[in-house]
């Protein structure tokens, strides 16, 4: 298997982790990112630390930095450390974010906010119509 350089790991990470294949993703202080990613190839298990790419890839952002890890498990006890130490230091922003993914433009249909399928949402019924198992014939 052929050696690749550090820039072309950041680049191929950048690429996985805008492509959605971060199994886990935090969002620092600072507009900076940490990933769990595994790279589908390798097999190896990754954990991805970075600023917002402002420049399309033209440059590396400042403090970003990777881990690589021979097994899946050995790169999520690393994550959970890192996030974790994040957490006491009072950097963590978010867990489970998707700040600064991909592109702007996405398909399909708009999600109105994270709780439109909620109990609140006055387009669910109360579910009394569906499903109701009845002696009638129709």
């Amino acid at each position: 298997m052929d050696d690749r350089s550090e820039e072309q790991i950041i680049s191929r990470l950048f690429d996985l982790e805008n492509d959605g294949q971060a199994a886990q993703r935090a969002e620092l202080t600072g507009e900076r990112f940490i990933s769990l990613i595994q790279d589908p190839v390798s097999g190896l298990g990754y954990v991805f630390q970075h600023g917002l790419d402002e420049t399309e890839g033209a440059e590396v952002p400042i403090g970003t930095e990777f881990w690589e890890y021979p097994t899946w498990d050995e790169a999520e006890r690393a994550y959970a450390q890192l996030v974790a130490e994040d957490r006491q230091t009072g950097e963590l922003v978010e867990t489970d974010s998707e700040e600064g993914l991909g592109d702007s433009d996405a398909s399909g249909a708009e999600v109105r906010d994270r709780y439109s399928a909620s109990d609140e949402d006055p387009l669910i019924g109360d579910g009394g119509e569906l499903g109701e198992e009845t002696d009638q014939v129709s």
